[in-house]
């Protein structure tokens, strides 16, 4: 098999997919996703002598939440994510998590850096390009909110790039769509900050795990885990079938990360350990409207996002984004949500009621009882016509037409349901990363801001479940790659803060001058 690390491998349907044996290796990697290729190759870079064998039950690689059209490919820094800096009940507003999410992707952005300086991830237009991010809201309350959090986080070095206006001939420099054809007496506002940008995170996973499988780590396409059983020396047996119905069989294993999306619920269940029982998770489809257009599309060169409607869920907050998979640029606006009880895209109508146990029946009933604002927005979503959905298009692009955009259907994100000693049971929006079994398993649940953390996540995957390797030798060599690990993070510093997003972006590639599009008469 050919796998070149600059370019997407050539992955066919059913390569390594053969009966699985009954051997140990030292580490199984469930799920051919973005963490997994993470995972996988932080731990070649430490311990290149250790044994990696990836199991993922399609016939290709990033197939799932990783695929380039199943995420809206933000790199999430909380430059233009408002549900990173809520408003209080008393109008208070913190800047804490909007800079902890933000120092999270400077770790992801210098751990990339290092790779493509090693010529593991090629070129990096292939997968990273500098694109604003933006904010616009309506209303004279909400133009209060934005510019008070544009005061705040101007103030700090990681956002000091950020611009605010209020003037409908600067946003229109700075997008047009957003403002042609708009009432000249609607009240809106915008921010902008050139340093954000658009990831194709399964171009990433396609390079990372290529380069995985040609230093010695085995990937078993087509290959779907059933089921996860401890020994007890503390090892894994991980039980596995053939997708194309001519083989099963059990491999062991020293390590098991589950990061299969919203499969790693069952999983990790099946494994029985402690730390897994009371969590639940909810399943939502997403869905975005794309344009392809190249008229349209030269028009809008940055990805925007809103301000969810009350009463709406964080998970639905609208946004109109340039994406470009392949070199090509398109346009996709949304969320819109729907619902299937399937956990994965191509996953089963038995992945919701199946996962339900005793132990989180409790939780789940809880969170379904108070989320009314969830189940509303959801049945409104399902329900909504063809009209509805291009009407929320047209507040954000008053222009467009029904005939430039077409749905498509995204990837399935799974929510987090846990149980909670206060009330009973709740809804998590964000990540959750499961450690158990004296750190011989760890698996990952929930979504946003998910792929573009996934180096900080699986450092503290590391950190986790291999603390003695990973103070003592490990956290050096990562260090390396990434200076910002084990320091307070770069933003208390504008010296360190500048030298970081100057540095990462010269090494990848998003330094060019972004132009304003001009609005043809």
């Amino acid at each position: 098999m050919s796998l070149r690390a600059g370019g997407p491998p050539r992955f066919a349907a059913g390569v390594d997919s053969e009966t699985v044996s009954n051997n140990t290796v030292d580490v199984v990697l469930i799920g051919g996703g973005v963490m997994s290729a993470t995972l996988g190759t932080l731990i070649k870079q430490v311990q290149p002598d250790w044994s990696i064998e990836i199991f993922e039950s399609r016939s290709a690689v990033a197939t799932e939440s990783s695929n380039a059209w199943n995420n809206a490919g933000t790199g999430h820094a909380a430059l233009c994510e408002l549900n990173y800096m809520p408003e209080g009940a008393d109008g208070s507003l913190s800047a804490d998590k909007a800079i902890s999410i933000n120092e999270q992707f400077q770790l992801s952005r210098q751990w990339w850096s290092s790779l493509v300086k090693q010529g593991v991830l090629g070129e990096p237009s292939g997968f990273i390009n500098a694109t604003p991010h933006m904010t616009f809201v309506r209303g004279e309350a909400n133009v209060d909110y934005l510019r008070r959090r544009y005061e705040i986080l101007k103030q700090q070095p990681l956002f000091s790039d950020m611009e605010f206006s209020d003037d409908p001939a600067q946003i229109a420099e700075w997008t047009p769509l957003l403002v042609d054809r708009r009432s000249k007496d609607e009240v809106f506002a915008a921010t902008r900050s050139l340093s954000g940008t658009d990831v194709d995170f399964g171009a990433i996973t396609r390079r990372l795990i290529g380069h995985l499988v040609e230093n010695g780590a085995r990937l078993r396409l087509g290959t779907q885990v059933k089921k996860l059983r401890r020994r007890e020396d503390g090892t894994w047996d991980v039980y596995a079938r053939n997708r194309s119905g001519y083989g099963t069989g059990m491999v062991n294993a020293r390590f098991v990360f589950v990061g299969a999306g919203g499969g790693a619920l069952s999983l990790l269940q099946s494994s029985g350990i402690p730390e897994i029982r009371g969590f639940g998770g909810f399943p939502i489809s997403g869905k975005f409207l794309k344009c392809d257009n190249p008229e349209i599309v030269k028009l809008h060169r940055a990805k925007v996002y809103g301000k969810a409607a009350v009463g709406a869920p964080p998970m639905s907050v609208p946004h109109l984004d340039t994406r470009i998979v392949n070199g090509k640029e398109s346009l996709l606006f949304g969320p819109y949500a729907g619902f299937s009880p399937n956990f994965l895209k191509k996953g089963s109508w038995w992945d919701l009621p199946g996962s339900i146990r005793p132990h989180n029946l409790g939780p789940m009933l809880k969170v379904g009882l108070t989320e009314f604002s969830l189940e509303k927005y959801l049945l409104g979503e399902v329900l909504a016509s063809r009209e509805k959905q291009m009407g929320a298009l047209r507040e954000y692009m008053p222009t467009a037409r029904t005939a430039d955009w077409k749905m498509i259907t995204a990837g399935q994100r799974v929510q987090v349901m846990k149980k909670d000693p206060k009330k009973g049971g709740v809804l998590q929006f964000g990540t959750e990363v499961i450690t158990g079994a004296e750190g011989s398993i760890a698996g990952l649940l929930g979504a946003s801001p998910g792929a573009s953390t996934a180096v900080h996540a699986m450092l503290g995957v590391l950190q986790r479940c291999f603390p003695e390797q990973f103070e003592s030798r490990w956290k050096g060599e990562f260090a390396a790659q990434v200076p910002a690990l084990g320091t307070a993070g770069v933003n208390h510093d504008p010296v360190a803060a500048a030298a970081t997003l100057a540095e990462t972006g010269e090494v990848l590639g998003l330094t060019s001058a972004l132009k304003p599009v001009a609005v043809e008469a």
